[in-house]
């Protein structure tokens, strides 16, 4: 049971734990192979959503002042190329409200562009009590650490160890890259196949 003297605090991940931008993701990666002739394979991007972009970008091997190009137009395109093609994935709206109805504070922490994550929730009606973009891995636990929270809900194994890192009950969904096996083996406390069975062991918790 979570401590009675304090709000729950949860955090969750964005890309393929509460959001699906695949299609505008590969969308986008077009883009910029037609803008700068490059041959970024956008479907491959798509299915492996959680590191930050600039990591993925240097490992083609560009140089530094690429890099920054690159990533300054995916980001410039973003809301008209990706935002209208996303879909809430399942639960997700459901396992936010679970957390409102017990009285807790939900938290959005993603390696994603914070100016663009914004739009996402704006589009999709959801409103939360903290927004934080640009952290992955350990970088995201320092977040979730100040905010105090207590559980951080991801479908990567680097959101594993952003939970564990500030002390959190990790929760990996298996809407992502991994299958709950794999997340568990990878230390999350917790694997759902998706958002859907969130408040039925949130209700466990509280």
């Amino acid at each position: 049971m979570m401590d009675e003297s304090s709000a729950l605090t949860v955090g969750f991940d964005l890309d393929m734990t509460l959001i699906d931008p695949r299609p505008g993701m590969v969308r986008a990666f077009d883009a910029l192979n037609e803008e700068f002739g490059t041959e970024l394979d956008g479907e491959h991007f798509a299915a492996h959503l959680g590191p930050p972009l600039e990591d993925v970008l240097r490992g083609y091997g560009f140089d530094e002042p690429m890099v920054k190009r690159l990533a300054a137009h995916f980001r410039s395109i973003y809301p008209t190329v990706v935002i209208d093609e996303t879909v809430a994935l399942a639960g997700a709206a459901e396992a936010l409200e679970a957390v409102r109805a017990a009285g807790g504070r939900t938290l959005v922490v993603t390696g994603k562009y914070e100016p663009n994550a914004a739009l996402h929730l704006k589009a999709l009606g959801w409103t939360v009590d903290r927004l934080a973009g640009g952290v992955f891995g350990a970088g995201k636990g320092e977040v979730l650490l100040a905010e105090g929270a207590d559980i951080y809900v991801g479908d990567h194994y680097g959101d594993i160890v952003g939970g564990h890192t500030a002390g959190a009950i990790a929760v990996g969904v298996a809407t992502g890259p991994y299958s709950a096996a794999e997340l568990s083996d990878a230390g999350a406390d917790v694997a759902l196949d998706d958002l859907s069975g969130f408040p039925a062991w949130l209700a466990t918790r509280v």
